[in-house]
């Protein structure tokens, strides 16, 4: 959790769960851009959702959806290091945050 030393120290759990979601959305959105260019820093950005995903995980406010946070991290992981067992692609992943994006930006 050393990337976002900021968020960890107590912002983060400030966030609803839609804003963590809709921020771990925009690196993997970012990721998955990188990696359709074939861009290097696709690990950087998978690296820096992981940081914001163990961070939700973290938040005790959740502790009822736990297992539906646990379950897309793996998935995100099998996507883009794993066999990709689930049979993701880049669009359902981007339909799975998308939600979250727009839930966020209504309620601004």
């Amino acid at each position: 959790m050393a990337m976002h030393k900021q968020l960890a120290a107590g912002r983060w759990y400030e966030l609803s769960l839609t804003e963590q979601l809709a921020n771990i959305g925009s690196e993997v959105e970012r990721a998955l851009d990188f990696q359709k260019r074939k861009d290097d820093r696709v690990i950087p950005a998978f690296e820096r959702s992981l940081d914001l995903f163990d961070l939700t995980l973290a938040d005790v406010r959740l502790r009822g959806r736990y297992k539906e946070i646990a379950r897309t991290r793996e998935v995100i992981c099998d996507y883009f290091f794993g066999d990709n067992e689930y049979h993701s692609t880049q669009e359902s992943l981007r339909g799975y945050f998308y939600s979250y994006f727009l839930a966020f930006a209504k309620n601004r």
